[in-house]
């Protein structure tokens, strides 16, 4: 393997990564969350750092959904803006999948899995009687809060919380999806950039394939890499390992015929890259340059680390 072309697919992927944090910001942005571009980028690192050591590829996420609202009164579409920012990058993942496989691979190798379709009916058929008493066991400590009368009271009024609660939530999620939707021309940017990035960065793992000796168009990349990616978001495993590596190299073995031993090399150098272009999110957590703060006291020492206003950032 030429080190150079590994070098440089790592560093498309980390570029491509910053881009993608200029996504979030104008999700944030839409709905009037004014932070500075790179405390936004910071955090997505910081996030896709922590996509590396919690299950499935979105855990990291969860860790960006929480230090936002430390940066924004608007928490509740703070969060939301991880959680669109997340369904715009694997739409458009599933689009680029879709697309090339019926326009150039349909037919070519692809099978119907087998029979096994009914393995989750079996699974419930099989562990029945567990279901079951689990099911009693709930049924009977609900009727003993209902006859009780303390408990009882604490029922109604959690209900009557979660309620309002619920309400609330619901009135925030239809007010800033509205803002969204008032806004197709960011939307669409957004979704046009996402496809551009992971073409584009597909065709820098197809190029050092090339150089693996994987002798295979790049449309059976587009494919293979957009599809793993997607199942790898998929809470199995933590960051999706053995799933992705696995599946990918299957595809490749089975569907394009290539080589076990270099559908591995690339799989491990995929995974290779994305341990490597999350390293600055360790940093940046190390430094907390995560947190807001007085730019005086704080390590990064930064001015313009957190602005939340109703006018942009210069």
């Amino acid at each position: 393997m030429n080190i150079g072309i590994f070098a440089g697919v790592l560093g498309i992927f980390i570029i491509s990564q910053v881009i993608v944090g200029f996504r979030w910001w104008l999700l944030l942005r839409s709905q009037h969350i004014f932070l500075n571009l790179w405390a936004v980028v910071r955090l997505y690192f910081l996030g896709w750092f922590y996509n590396n050591f919690m299950p499935g590829s979105l855990g990291g996420d969860l860790l960006r959904a929480w230090y936002v609202t430390k940066h924004t009164d608007k928490k509740f579409e703070a969060v939301l803006s991880v959680f669109v920012d997340r369904v715009i990058g694997l739409s458009s993942t599933l689009v680029i999948a879709v697309f090339f496989y019926l326009l150039f691979l349909r037919g070519k190798g692809f099978e119907r899995p087998s029979s096994d379709t009914d393995g989750f009916v079996n699974f419930i058929a099989q562990y029945k009687s567990i279901f079951f008493w689990v099911a009693v066991i709930i049924a009977v400590v609900l009727c003993v809060l209902l006859l009780l009368k303390r408990s009882r009271s604490i029922l109604l009024k959690a209900c009557l919380y979660i309620r309002q609660a619920g309400l609330k939530l619901i009135i925030k999620f239809r007010d800033a999806i509205v803002i969204y939707c008032k806004k197709p021309l960011t939307m669409l940017a957004a979704f046009v950039l996402t496809v551009f990035l992971q073409l584009f960065t597909i065709t820098g793992f197809w190029l050092l394939g090339q150089n693996l000796g994987i002798e295979t168009g790049v449309v059976y990349y587009y494919v293979f890499f957009t599809l793993t990616w997607v199942l790898g978001a998929i809470p199995i495993s933590i960051a999706g390992v053995v799933v992705v590596e696995v599946l990918l190299v299957s595809l490749f073995v089975e569907v394009a015929g290539v080589a076990e031993e270099s559908a591995s090399a690339l799989a491990l150098c995929q995974r290779a890259v994305w341990m490597l272009a999350s390293l600055p999110g360790a940093v940046i957590h190390l430094i907390g340059a995560h947190l807001p703060g007085n730019p005086k006291n704080s390590l990064q020492g930064r001015k313009y680390f957190f602005v939340d206003s109703k006018s942009p950032v210069d």
